[in-house]
């Protein structure tokens, strides 16, 4: 029988009163020794306080005693995506779906694991029973909404979208998604709405509204930009970033720190790797091409696309062991000086076929890998790596006007044209590194604009580089059906075109910064 104190428990912990959840948490384990379900809200507790190793206990302790395995394993699925246990998380995710849970939220607890897992499609169908179950949970139509715009539904993403705003009109997120999927027009645009939100936001602390005013303001300004005003619109992007930046503990020398580190990783030895196992990896900076790239060649029978993946980073630090609690810093590039890399190579690729079932070769689109290629290599050696390139001013713009997750510090220099310029430059001098080092068959650098230009020939040239035959299905990559969890999940399902070349040009005077910055490095900031 249930200990009536227990739904009391539920409240405070939902409330957010976790000293009085705990105080009748630990009241009822002192009367019922053997309960099961106030473990699992200790869990919770320790969850929100991003103790997820105590959680996992906790949880694990309640299942034992017999409460509700759906819950417990959901939530353990949970915390063990925050641990960056992938393989795990999805194992039990997939154990508390076997239980048919009914209640919305857990319906939609197992639907963003799957989804921070990469597996999109799994996801899907959990967020749309938890929607069926919860008509009225705005935060619930926001996640089916992603993941629909995610498979490349977009109608059904925007119903969605419209659905989340209908039943929470300050939901931001939602705001800025309608608008990332939909073309704003002088008929039908959502400006006004946005900017009323904005402005209702002021009178609240800056620190706490932060990532709701970043959003809005992201949203203004595509929106500007769809109605013809770019140069407003970059107004719009300053204000919400330069309001983000000033909660940030940032400085460009913390990411100056990680080129070098990669640099470095060149002059590393290793005994000989012999994994034959031939992923290919797309790296680069951000909006330079690589999801096109991925799409192109993941239209092979031959090569299957895994997603933007941190398992290499996840592998190489479990192997290196670095006491810090970032998966890439300077201390695991350096410390990857000691690895047993042909370990880390064949833990990556075993990882990779289990948690996502892949089989045969893949594709590993993760931008961030750029950081680790002369490691790549050297524990894949049939492994190819290709490197988009842009042209420069293209690219600090593309970076400066994405809205990147905010709790992923790595993309912290794109709050700032100044910080962003500085980035490239760096990214620049290391792949020059990288170029000067590694052999041209295995690492290759593919301009975004060369692409445009001359769709066929750069195909057959990169499947040259991966060993492959040519297939014209690769030309008609807009077809692909694959799931896309990137910002340019609304531009790879068109046809290749041109537009986004040159944007610079509309923002000239903004962009004066970034050329003399670019120029100071010895960058010519106009080519590709």
């Amino acid at each position: 029988m249930t200990d009536p104190d227990i739904k009391n428990a539920r409240m405070m912990l939902d409330k957010g009163d976790y000293r009085a959840a705990h105080s009748i948490c630990m009241d009822i384990l002192r009367r019922s020794p053997l309960a099961g379900e106030p473990y699992l809200l200790l869990g919770r507790l320790a969850a929100d306080h991003g103790n997820h190793t105590k959680a996992l206990d906790l949880f694990d302790r309640s299942a034992e005693l017999g409460f509700d395995p759906a819950e417990a394993f959901a939530l353990k699925a949970r915390s063990l995506v925050a641990l960056s246990r992938r393989e795990d998380a999805i194992k039990a995710a997939q154990t508390a779906a076997q239980y048919a849970p009914t209640d919305a939220a857990l319906l939609d607890t197992i639907g963003v694991v799957f989804s921070r897992t990469g597996r999109h499609e799994e996801a899907l169908p959990f967020y749309e029973k938890a929607a069926e179950r919860a008509g009225r949970s705005a935060h619930i139509h926001y996640n089916r909404a992603v993941a629909l715009q995610f498979v490349g539904r977009m109608d059904e993403a925007r119903e969605a979208y419209e659905r989340c705003l209908a039943l929470d009109g300050s939901e931001v997120r939602a705001l800025t998604g309608l608008v990332q999927v939909s073309r704003q027009t002088p008929e039908e645009n959502r400006l006004a709405q946005l900017e009323t939100a904005y402005e209702n936001l002021s009178t609240q602390p800056a620190d706490k509204v932060a990532d709701q005013r970043l959003h809005l303001c992201h949203a203004i300004a595509k929106t500007l930009e769809d109605l013809g005003d770019p140069e407003a619109a970059m107004v719009w992007y300053g204000r919400g970033k330069e309001d983000k930046l000033k909660t940030l503990d940032y400085t460009f020398e913390q990411d100056a720190k990680l080129f070098d580190a990669a640099i470095k990783t060149l002059k590393f030895q290793f005994p000989a790797s012999e994994n034959r196992d031939a992923p290919v990896f797309i790296v680069g900076l951000p909006r330079t091409g690589t999801t096109l790239v991925d799409r192109i060649l993941s239209s092979h029978p031959a090569l299957t696309s895994a997603g933007e993946l941190s398992d290499f980073a996840l592998c190489l630090k479990r192997e290196v062991s670095t006491p810090s609690r970032y998966v890439l810093d300077e201390e695991t590039l350096l410390g990857a000086s000691q690895a047993s890399l042909a370990e880390v190579g064949q833990n990556y690729i075993q990882q990779v076929r289990d948690t996502l079932g892949v089989r045969g070769r893949f594709i590993d689109k993760m931008p961030l890998n750029a950081f680790y290629v002369p490691l790549i290599l050297k524990a894949l050696p049939h492994a190819r790596v290709i490197c988009l390139r842009r042209t420069p001013l293209d690219v600090v713009l593309s970076n400066y006007r994405q809205l990147f997750a905010t709790s992923f510090a790595y993309y912290n220099y794109a709050f700032s044209l100044e910080n962003t310029a500085r980035y490239y430059a760096a990214f620049d001098r290391m792949i020059g590194a990288f170029r000067a080092d590694l052999p041209s068959d295995r690492f290759t650098e593919i301009h975004y604009e060369r692409v445009v230009a001359d769709l066929e020939g750069e195909t057959r040239r990169l499947l040259d580089f991966c060993g492959l035959e040519f297939d014209p299905a690769c030309l008609s990559f807009h077809e692909n059906a694959a799931p896309v969890a990137t910002a340019s999940s609304v531009q790879v399902r068109k046809p290749l075109y041109s537009s986004s070349i040159g944007r610079w040009r509309k923002v000239e005077a903004a962009m004066q910064p970034v050329l003399q910055i670019l120029e100071r490095h010895g960058i010519d900031p106009y080519g590709d």
